[in-house]
């Protein structure tokens, strides 16, 4: 009688949370010695994560099991100090990091990275426009070098994992004949774990330092739509490629331009930057990975290929015109 049309509904944040006080909660006391929002945002991400499954926006959410990624959202009656945070039944907690003044932050988001915790939160700032001493900078992205800009500016990518990588191997071949769950198995799993967050680290600050110059120095910062996901594809690329966290970028800097007062355009993916001539404008038909300086046959051009990408980009942010012949290029905002 309640669902009339036959088809499978499924079980909203709602649904779930009265499932789990009226049958787990009963049996496990212990759920009543934390604070009851953490089972219900955990419920309110398991509801959202299906239902952009269901409509094909992501994939299929994986199991959370614990020991992996841990995490959880708390609400209420959160007090931000100087160097501590209040947090629903647990209480005044001393912080690494100095905490922003006057900051009443509605939920928080505790998480655990190898033998490391973080509080998250969000705050509103103002925008801080800073003095631009460039107007439009292209930014071809590459394995060689993270980043070409079309002012001549070359950042080399941290490739932290390549670096880190023959440490990472060997720390887990010791670790395959460790009985699990052991002492000395909970033991090399934690250097793994801090090993592996010390890449992502590296990666992040070369990333931020990036960013933040290009948000701060460039009025319009013209970028391509890549295809990470088709260029991770590869197998010989992708390791590379995965080092170097192109998606990690253009986040940081769609919020960094807002941030800052700076435009991001982002170019269709489908734009020839690489095999269009700076100069001229003619197109080659073909222009393969090994081929690392751009000549043109037409005007004789001869420059490095990522310089002369990131030109076009430039020029294409410019004159807001696509590949496909849109009228302007798609602008974050």
């Amino acid at each position: 009688s309640n669902n009339p049309s036959g088809k499978l509904k499924f079980p909203t944040a709602i649904d779930l949370h009265k499932l789990l006080v009226a049958m787990v909660k009963p049996k496990n006391f212990w759920y009543y010695e934390v604070s009851k929002t953490a089972p219900q945002y955990a419920l309110r991400y398991l509801s959202v994560a299906w239902k952009r499954c269901f409509s094909k926006v992501s994939g299929q959410p994986k199991f959370k099991k614990k020991g992996r990624d841990d995490s959880f959202t708390l609400d209420g009656s959160i007090s931000v100090g100087f160097d501590r945070i209040k947090l629903p039944r647990i209480g005044w907690i001393k912080t690494y990091e100095i905490l922003p003044d006057h900051v009443n932050p509605k939920s928080v988001t505790i998480s655990k990275k190898a033998d490391r915790w973080f509080v998250s939160f969000k705050i509103e700032t103002a925008t801080n426009i800073t003095e631009k001493s460039v107007d439009v900078v292209g930014v071809d992205l590459g394995v060689k070098s993270l980043a070409t800009l079309s002012t001549g500016e070359v950042f080399v990518g941290a490739k932290s994992y390549r670096k880190l990588e023959a440490k990472l191997s060997r720390l887990q071949y010791l670790n395959r004949h460790k009985t699990k769950f052991s002492h000395n198995w909970k033991k090399a799993q934690l250097k793994i774990a801090k090993l592996h967050s010390k890449i992502a680290n590296i990666r992040k600050d070369t990333l931020h330092k990036l960013t933040t110059y290009l948000a701060k120095k460039h009025s319009q910062v013209v970028i391509e739509d890549l295809n990470v996901s088709g260029m991770m594809a590869n197998h010989k690329l992708a390791k590379a490629i995965g080092s170097m966290g192109f998606y990690e970028f253009r986040r940081q800097l769609e919020y960094k331009c807002k941030l800052y007062g700076s435009e991001l355009i982002i170019v269709d993916r489908w734009f020839p930057s690489s095999k269009t001539c700076s100069r001229c404008g003619q197109v080659k038909q073909s222009l393969s990975l090994s081929e690392r300086v751009f000549e043109c046959e037409n005007c004789g051009l001869s420059c490095d290929r990522d310089l002369n990408a990131s030109l076009n980009l430039a020029m294409a942010g410019s004159s807001s015109v696509t590949a496909c012949g849109l009228v302007s290029a798609d602008t974050a905002e």
